[in-house]
């Protein structure tokens, strides 16, 4: 879990966890590691730690059943900077949604945003009742169901292939993706409880510590050891530090 609340030790350091800027909440926690020694180096046994933290965290509101990965990719100063890694809902989130009397309807599409990220995007589904309905149950035709699924489908694909990964996470948050094919499928069978259940990164650009710094807002750059960022007046040249291997 991402919340480590502990003092740095003798032979550890915490490290502030630091989320990206479309969350309310930009510091999540902190994270030990143990001390650099000889040629194993601190930074390096941060990069790549998954922190999951739940989104009621992330932006001080009541939706705590969703939950998002953050991985660390690069270390500056104190500062762990994070990239988005994957979102997922609650296991008692999703048994709550799961009645008899419905058709539960589930689709997945694997899709490249904009700027080279291929995500695997999971959504569900559940039929419901219409206005002054008396029979019992609300199930689905076959053909009904293959319809829906290809309409989430559709709309997943469209939703992802025209943002970048910024903005696609943006529209998570709310799940707006969830809200917009409840409307598009209620001419084939009205929906209820839609959903993004699961979004898995399967695979990455190469990694950009400039495309990084423009996710959390700041400028990319020197950072001096309390993880503060160092200002060069206009087109100053910063001298980068001597690394210890490259």
């Amino acid at each position: 879990q991402a919340v480590v609340s502990t003092q740095s030790g003798h032979y550890g350091r915490g490290y502030d966890i630091k989320a990206p800027s479309m969350f309310t909440v930009r510091e999540v926690g902190k994270t030990l590691v143990t001390r650099t020694t000889g040629t194993k180096i601190a930074s390096d046994a941060l990069k790549g730690r998954v922190y999951e933290c739940s989104l009621a965290d992330l932006n001080d509101d009541e939706n705590a059943f969703r939950k998002f990965k953050l991985i660390c990719e690069d270390v500056q100063g104190k500062y762990c900077y994070t990239n988005f890694h994957g979102m997922d809902i609650t296991r008692d989130k999703l048994c709550s949604l799961v009645r008899k009397w419905q058709t539960l309807i589930e689709a997945y599409v694997d899709v490249k945003t904009t700027d080279g990220y291929l995500l695997r995007v999971f959504c569900i589904g559940f039929t419901k009742k219409v206005n002054k309905q008396v029979k019992k149950t609300s199930y689905a035709q076959s053909s009904q169901i293959r319809a829906i699924r290809k309409k989430m489908v559709d709309i997943m694909t469209k939703e992802v292939n025209t943002e970048d990964l910024k903005s696609f996470v943006v529209k998570l948050i709310p799940d707006s993706i969830g809200k917009d094919i409840e409307k598009e499928c209620a001419d084939i069978y009205p929906l209820k409880d839609v959903h993004i259940r699961k979004v898995k990164v399967l695979k990455k650009p190469k990694f950009d510590v400039s495309k990084l710094m423009d996710l959390h807002g700041e400028i990319g750059g020197a950072v001096d050891e309390s993880g503060e960022a160092i200002t060069g007046g206009a087109g100053e040249f910063i001298e980068p530090e001597i690394q210890d291997a490259v």
